[in-house]
């Protein structure tokens, strides 16, 4: 299913975007990010986030992502945002130089954050959030067809109702525009593992 993004709802709406049917663009503004605690102390919540909701258990969200970073930390990627501590978001992360491409869980107010360096020229990805009752995947794609995992994480928060979707910030001072498109909802295409019963009906 073709997802209609105009029905979407904001969390923090940025004050220049585009949304269509289609596709969404977002112009960030400075100093906005996610986080909460770990390690750095400070605690973020100022990121825009755009989102539908649903209480399906099984399905997977797939997005493609285009940004042209300006400054260090820019970011734009998939979002699953319940509230200000519970989340987990998935992004290629602007650096010197370099690239990270990474995904972040908060989980009852503390954040992680898994990564690995790539080449700093990499623009487009794709990502794709799999749910499995409370428990999710992510997965990337330079193509949109190759996917492979980058994690799996459980949310003690994220067994009812859910919001996902897409989100970009830059955490500096600096500004960017991220484009979205090709998103799609399917059943999950994250299968059970080896002697798990079959998904519920």
């Amino acid at each position: 299913m073709k997802p209609d993004m105009r029905t979407w709802e904001w969390t923090r709406p940025p004050r220049t975007f585009s949304v269509t049917s289609d596709a969404a663009e977002i112009v960030t503004e400075p100093h906005t990010d996610l986080w909460q605690r770990t390690y750095y102390h400070f605690r973020n919540d100022s990121a825009p986030v755009l989102q539908t909701s649903t209480e399906e258990k099984y399905f997977s969200f797939t997005v493609k992502t285009a940004f042209d970073p300006k400054g260090r930390f820019d970011q734009c990627g998939v979002v699953l945002y319940l509230d200000s501590e519970n989340w987990i978001k998935a992004s290629v992360e602007a650096e010197q130089g370099f690239g990270h491409l990474g995904s972040v869980v908060t989980d009852m107010g503390y954040s992680d954050w898994a990564t690995e360096e790539i080449d700093a020229s990499v623009r487009e990805m794709w990502y794709r959030l799999s749910r499995r009752e409370d428990d999710y995947r992510i997965e990337c794609s330079p193509d949109g067809i190759h996917f492979r995992q980058m994690r799996v994480c459980h949310l003690r928060q994220g067994g009812g109702r859910i919001r996902f979707g897409i989100y970009a910030c830059s955490p500096e001072n600096s500004s960017f525009r991220a484009r979205f498109s090709e998103a799609e909802i399917t059943g999950c295409k994250w299968p059970a593992h080896d002697g798990q019963p079959p998904d519920a009906e």
